[in-house]
């Protein structure tokens, strides 16, 4: 996936966005599945970090049944999403060293936004950050 610009349909948008809300001291994450490239089930995963107000870990268990169901489901990994409950919506110096997946979109959820949410999204491979536009679709 080399696109610069992915739609991202409002039902998950919406999903996301509503998590980050209702934990709003802590980071939320999960994963995002998806077929023939385009995003289509949302996986919440715990977060499972020592200080969860400033980064997330996957819990690993849940991690891998959330991968294991994309399987049967047929989904691809399409993007690892998280939030920020005081920084912008731009990946933090451990997002950057932590990111293992180049092919996954990585979508970042920031609360420290005047009331406004904010949803960008990013490739990350060890050498490059790329930002990816994203749009609202409808639900198909």
């Amino acid at each position: 996936m080399t696109q610069e610009h992915i739609q991202i349909p409002r039902k998950i948008t919406n999903k996301l966005l509503h998590f980050a809300q209702i934990s709003p001291d802590l980071e939320i994450c999960g994963l995002i599945g998806g077929k023939n490239g385009l995003p289509s089930t949302c996986y919440p995963i715990k977060n499972i970090a020592e200080q969860p107000q400033q980064r997330f870990q996957l819990d690993a268990g849940q991690q891998i049944s959330a991968m294991a169901e994309m399987r049967d489901q047929g989904e691809e990994l399409f993007a690892i999403y998280h939030s920020h409950p005081t920084a912008p919506a731009i990946p933090s110096a451990i997002d950057l060293k932590l990111a293992s997946y180049p092919e996954a979109l990585y979508l970042i959820i920031s609360l420290n936004t005047k009331g406004v949410l904010e949803m960008r999204g990013f490739k990350i491979d060890p050498k490059s950050v790329q930002e990816i536009v994203l749009s609202l679709s409808e639900d198909v």
